[in-house]
């Protein structure tokens, strides 16, 4: 079969058009309007997040009375990101956005006439006046998978319009895709029946990485986000449990102002005789304590970091002392997190004592426990803990995920494609930077078993490739 992608006008009103693969009906060509989303998602996305020799070549354009020459623009990448063989197009949302609130404001104007040296003021009234109503855009359907050199965007409108659009659609697809791309690559390696969770937060570059990277994480194959505005912006599913810090602050048993939980009044007592029972009387207390407290607190949702002092001749034994009283109390538990050491050893200890006293205390569901793994995790370390075996339910990845340190930058570029009716091409003595002239249309084919086979480049005017 045959599946194009479609796209529209700003306002939602031209006809479709085929364009990039990405995920439709059968031959269906699908429309998008603009007009009505919201404002992007970073107001800092405005049309003076771009570079002055935007506003320089539309200055010239306007000059030399060109502004409203009709063109196209593709957007697309050379080369896959991380050595791999696939990327996911991701930002086409916030591009949307972006151009459905395209406007400069009066301070923007007046910041670009300072910039310009003072411009005609004709020019600066045609500024004032523009927006995308007049854009045409052609997309990939967003978290679909994509390969080099086939247009993720193609933009078509007056000429001065579609040049000042180029460095913010950049900047809006380049890290979304990459971090999608890269989230997606950590879901195969983890497997699919894994949770894995972005912890990015802290590591990531500024606010706005951090919230694209929950955003496009999610989008990659993510289950959860640590990120909390993230999670209220998007509604990504939160989770999280506590730091060593909580664990330390407490010293002893003594720290606790209630020995009791639900309905359990010696609730403190009867986890030490479970302690004692399983064989580990001299856990260290003081994160006995921090255990207990945190259990008082979310007796539903009891995931305690284990790793602070030792973690399976205390940090082990006491979630397991606890967690048993609360199975008596009729709640569930919900695991452990390790977040140092190796990562596979500790896991399969850690199973092996659940185990142990899921049989012991006749708890089977103790022995199901959740064991989620953080601790500077990425792609490779996922192969290798699957590769050495493990027991590990769950992933927190942080700054693998959110800097994509294996590689910073996907590289999409936004070229020339057609003006005024005639194909325009970019040479270079390096081949691979030489651009696809005319405006393009394409299609992704599939066999009767409906397995992708290949993407195929048309001219705009060749007619789609039928199915046999």
């Amino acid at each position: 079969r045959v599946e194009p992608a479609g796209g529209a006008d700003a306002t939602g009103e031209g006809e479709s058009a085929a364009a990039a693969p990405g995920e439709g009906g059968e031959a269906k060509r699908r429309r998008r309007s603009i007009v009505r989303l919201r404002r992007p998602t970073n107001q800092l996305v405005t049309p003076l997040l771009t570079d002055l020799y935007q506003l320089t070549m539309a200055y010239g354009y306007w000059k030399s009375g060109r502004h409203e020459e009709a063109a196209v623009f593709d957007l697309f990448f050379r080369k896959n990101p991380f050595r791999g063989e696939f990327t996911i197009f991701a930002g086409l949302d916030e591009v949307l956005r972006f151009l459905g609130s395209f406007s400069f404001s009066e301070s923007d104007l007046e910041y670009v006439a300072k910039t310009l040296n003072n411009p005609e003021q004709g020019f600066m009234d045609w500024l004032a006046d523009i927006n995308c109503r007049r854009i045409r855009v052609w997309a990939v359907a967003e978290g679909s998978v994509v390969f080099p050199r086939v247009p993720l965007l193609r933009i078509s409108g007056p000429l001065a319009i579609v040049q000042l659009l180029e460095t913010t659609l950049l900047n809006l697809v380049n890290y979304p895709s990459l971090v999608a791309t890269n989230a997606a690559r950590m879901r195969l390696a983890a497997g699919p029946g894994k949770v894995l969770m972005e912890f990015g937060l802290r590591r990531a570059q500024g606010p706005d990485g951090a919230l694209s990277a929950s955003k496009y994480s999610y989008l990659g194959g993510f289950d959860a986000t640590s990120n909390v505005l993230a999670g209220k912006l998007t509604n990504i599913p939160v989770k999280g449990t506590h730091a060593h810090a909580y664990v330390q602050s407490y010293t002893s048993l003594n720290d606790l102002r209630s020995t009791a939980l639900l309905s359990n009044e010696n609730f403190l007592q009867s986890v030490l005789d479970t302690r004692t029972a399983f064989g580990f009387p001299d856990a260290n207390d003081g994160e006995l304590a921090a255990f207990v407290s945190f259990a008082q607190a979310f007796p539903d949702g009891f995931l305690a970091l284990v790793d602070t002092y030792d973690t399976l001749s205390s940090g082990v034994p006491n979630f397991i002392s606890v967690a048993v009283q609360i199975f008596k109390l009729g709640r569930k538990p919900l695991g452990l997190r390790l977040d140092s050491g190796d990562l596979s050893y500790y896991s399969i200890k850690s199973r092996e004592l659940l185990r142990a006293a899921a049989k012991q205390f006749n708890i089977p569901e103790l022995a199901k426990m959740s064991i989620v793994a953080s601790n500077d995790i990425n792609e490779q370390v996922l192969y290798s803990l699957k590769a050495e075996g493990h027991e590990i339910d769950a992933f927190g990845i942080g700054t693998h995920l959110v800097t994509c340190q294996a590689q910073p930058a996907l590289g999409c570029v936004y070229k020339l494609v057609e003006i005024s009716g005639t194909p325009r091409i970019k040479v270079s003595q390096d081949i691979h930077k030489v651009s696809l002239p005319a405006k393009k249309q394409a299609f992704r084919l599939y066999s009767r078993q409906g397995t992708p086979l290949v993407d195929l480049l048309l001219l705009n005017t060749e007619a789609p490739p039928k199915v046999p």
